[in-house]
């Protein structure tokens, strides 16, 4: 089939500013050696009063040592579920988010972040969303518009007073949480949305019908400050509306219900600067040395705090931004028409308007300058908010997106958005994106990077090139209790707890290098940068140029093997493979040169990715397949000697293997339920040709990460497709082999073979099922006694799992065979 590249002809470059120029034999060490700013990041959760300093210690050394480049810190309840929640009798207790103990554990964070060269930064609140505390008062909150109306028959005199709004004392809010008063899930009743309350206008008008502006009577300055109203009504059936705000009682989530408080009002100069004010002293107090160094950024998530409806300059500024007076057109916010329906509806399109542009022209604006005064950068996902994504993006110092694992149902990520578009145009060099965000019917200590690749990859495809892992909740207890602390039902696990976090380590050293070339020169920005479509294989492909050549990363986003040939808008220079799995780079043989430019056969296992890299001038082509037919020469047979680690209920001897098998088919309970990594051993004789060719150790089916070693050498993680490592030339030899393979599995089956054993823990049901939270922290936690049910070796503080739950399907299921590269042209 033949894959074409669209549209190039028009490509424009957007060579970014920030982004050094590199010299000619950068892009080499770039690849190689990814610098601090290609390493992923991680979101880095502290549960609760569930932090310690020996426990931030360990999980940033072990991010360090795995590859990562830093953390971001949110500061949220025990348990989301995704409302805040407690975990009673914690071991840790009295720590709360935002008050100067909590403090203390952030000082010793970006201690540790500056000593291990990490970049820290943190929310800028409690919970995750949005911006606010408990030092908002309801006057600096966000504010909604609220009415009363009274009828009257003229003519007459009137003398009364006008009653307030009647105002529902429940928190005007997209989401319930857990009421710590009620313990139930509901929108909690804010006290201060009956107490607080500004008048607006004073406005009458005829009770039924469509009215005429000029029929609009403003009675604002016959009313007194106790509501006293004084009005000679004329002839007919009037409403008088006493238009008012209060606050949306809208609260942070989700946080610790001790660290509770109002959102700031975002479109109040005032409101953010008081809240940042607040933050940025107890910042300055705590970190004020590290700021700029270690401590670099305070970050604004996606937005969940719905759409305000007043502001206490909101007359002035609409005035201002519009050109008329908003206040005879307040009857259409209490479904009145003033003037004609089109009429009405303009007021309402100016006035959403006017929302957006106080959140462009007060909101970002004012937390830019006071964090880049004070030395640190603005982040921000900036989607989910009554504003114009691409008017908000060039404001920010660090731009994220986010994407969502998609399971089995994989649709490419959607980016090429406005996101993207606006970073691009405004010169970021860097987009980073909340990465792998997992909703618990899809992550449920199932993950694996071979079950991420797709959706990383497809990020990649979208413009992103950093990627931010979410979730790392922060382990209090280091290994002791494994998985341990969770963030509740949400996110992928990661955390140095995970059954494949050693191994894994090959995974985040395939996303730095594809950051690092992802970050390189600067974005080709065609109509079309390439679709690869033919049927159900797809290849999507992105394209970055700079100083030294055009590098494109290509990604085959089916599960199927792809053949295709790809025409590129290059001439003259000479196509290379690199391999960002491998870290290995070699020349393309088998090219053909034309009028649109270069067109190459490439090969892909499913999921595979690669780097097209274009930086020197073209060797003639060769007569040598791109790519070699791996031809079998024999295959690695029983028995096998397989050892299950005992501590994890792995049986104590090893266990023989006489083919390979899924653990979960096998008799014993200590394999079906085994959850680590078990070492398979074998001798083997190899009687085929030591010469004539490279070979090849193809594992096949591999459940789901293996490390191999043969005759002593570590040949290094196999983690994805096509599941097979090299054998250097020289290192098999006649007769005896000896072949090492540690194959490590997931989570899931250890924690569903610690269900069919008495419970020690309480539990409560999940709100959206998904499973169930710790209710407390037992006592044999707590005070570091034995566990009382003997043979369950599982801690965490989300359980998904019944005794009935599937198993996940583990181990080595081959078939193991040596194969031979034969890189003889096919037609």
């Amino acid at each position: 089939m033949i894959l074409r590249h669209h549209h190039l002809r028009q490509t424009f470059l957007v060579f970014l500013a920030t982004a050094p120029l590199l010299a000619a034999d950068s892009l080499d060490d770039t690849f190689h050696n990814p610098p601090p700013d290609a390493r992923p990041r991680v979101m880095w959760m502290w549960m609760g009063s569930n932090v310690s300093k020996p426990g931030i210690t360990q999980d940033l050394e072990a991010l360090k040592e795995a590859g990562f480049g830093g953390a971001m810190m949110f500061a949220l309840s025990d348990i989301c579920t995704p409302w805040a929640c407690t975990i009673g009798k914690s071991p840790t207790p009295g720590l709360v988010a935002f008050t100067d103990p909590w403090w203390k554990m952030v000082r010793h964070a970006a201690e540790e972040s500056q000593r291990l060269g990490l970049d820290f930064g943190m929310g800028n609140c409690p919970g995750y969303e949005t911006s606010g505390g408990p030092w908002i008062t309801p006057e600096l909150s966000m504010q909604e518009i609220v009415w009363s109306q009274t009828a009257v028959k003229g003519p007459v005199h009137v003398g009364r007073k006008l009653e307030r709004a009647k105002v529902d004392p429940r928190a005007n809010q997209m989401f319930p949480f857990f009421n710590p008063a009620t313990g139930v899930l509901e929108k909690p009743i804010v006290k201060e949305r009956q107490s607080f309350y500004r008048d607006i206008a004073v406005l009458a008008l005829p009770a039924a019908g469509n009215v005429a502006k000029d029929q609009v009577i403003d009675l604002s300055k016959s009313m007194g400050a106790d509501g006293e109203l004084q009005w000679q009504v004329p002839e007919g059936e009037w409403i008088i509306y006493r238009f008012g705000y209060t606050t949306k009682g809208k609260l942070v989530q989700p946080a610790q219900w001790e660290a509770q408080g109002l959102e700031c009002d975002k479109m109040n100069k005032e409101a953010v600067v008081f809240h940042l004010n607040h933050v940025l002293a107890d910042v300055r107090k705590h970190l004020g040395d590290l700021v700029g160094k270690s401590f670099t950024n305070l970050h604004f998530d996606s937005y969940e705090a719905g759409v305000p409806s007043w502001t206490p300059r909101m007359r002035e500024e609409f005035n201002t931004r519009r050109g008329y007076d908003l206040v005879p057109w307040l009857p259409v916010k209490a479904k009145r028409v003033i003037g004609s329906d089109a009429e009405s509806k303009k007021f309402e399109n100016d006035f959403s308007s006017t929302i957006s542009d106080l959140y462009r022209d007060v909101y970002y604006p004012t937390l830019k300058k006071m964090l880049n005064e004070a030395g640190l950068d603005l982040s921000s996902e900036p989607y989910g908010g009554p504003w114009k994504i691409e008017e908000v993006v060039p404001q920010l110092d660090r731009v994220l997106t986010e994407f969502w694992t998609s399971g089995d149902q994989f649709k490419p990520y959607g980016g090429r958005g406005l996101l993207e578009r606006a970073a691009w145009a405004s010169g970021k060099r860097i987009i980073e994106a909340e990465a792998f965000t997992g909703k618990p019917e899809i992550s449920r200590w199932n993950e694996t990077p071979a079950s991420l690749k797709r959706d990383g990859d497809s990020s990649f495809i979208a413009g992103v090139n950093r990627q931010m892992l979410h979730q790392f909740a922060q382990q209090p207890w280091g290994d002791t209790y494994k998985p341990g602390v969770t963030m509740g039902q949400w996110g992928t696990h990661f955390t140095q707890n995970q059954t494949w976090w050693q191994p894994g380590k090959a995974w985040v050293s395939y996303l730095a290098r594809c950051q690092a070339l992802l970050q390189w020169g600067g974005i080709v920005v065609p109509g079309k940068v390439a679709d690869f479509k033919s049927g159900s294989p797809q290849l999507r492909a992105i394209h970055r140029r700079g100083p030294e050549g055009d590098v494109y990363f290509l990604a085959n986003q089916s599960m199927d093997p792809v053949k295709a040939r790809c025409e590129f808008a290059v001439s003259g220079r000479q196509p290379e493979l690199w391999n960002p799995v491998t870290g290995t780079s070699r020349d393309l043989t088998e090219f053909e040169n034309n009028a649109a430019g270069m067109s190459i056969p490439l090969e892909f296992a499913p999921a595979e990715s690669c780097f097209i890299v274009f930086r020197k001038p073209a060797a003639a082509p060769r007569a040598r397949a791109n790519f070699s037919a791996i031809v079998p020469v024999s295959e690695v047979t029983g028995p096998w000697q397989v050892r299950f680690d005992p501590a994890w209920g792995g049986p104590d001897q090893p266990v023989v293997f006489d083919s390979l098998v899924d653990w979960t088919l096998r008799p014993e309970a200590g394999v079906r339920y085994f959850s680590g990594t078990a070492v398979y051993s074998q001798t083997f004789e190899f009687a085929g040709a030591l010469s004539g060719g490279r070979l090849a150790l193809d594992l096949g089916t591999v459940r789901h990460l293996a490390r191999v070693r043969i005759n002593g050498r570590d040949l290094g993680v196999v983690w994805t497709a096509p599941w097979r490592v090299d054998v250097p030339d020289g290192l098999l030899r006649p007769g005896a082999n000896e072949l090492v393979i540690e194959v490590t599995n997931v989570w899931a089956n250890r924690l569903i073979g610690d269900e069919q054993e008495p419970d020690d823990c309480l539990w409560t049901p999940g709100p959206r099922g998904n499973g169930r939270f710790l209710k407390e922290f037992p006592d044999w936690l707590v005070n570091r006694k034995p566990r009382p049910s003997k043979r369950r070796l599982t801690f965490t503080t989300w359980n998904y799992f019944t005794k009935d739950s599937p198993l996940t399907p583990s181990g080595l299921t081959g078939p193991v065979r040596i194969m031979r590269h034969d890189w003889t042209p096919r037609p």
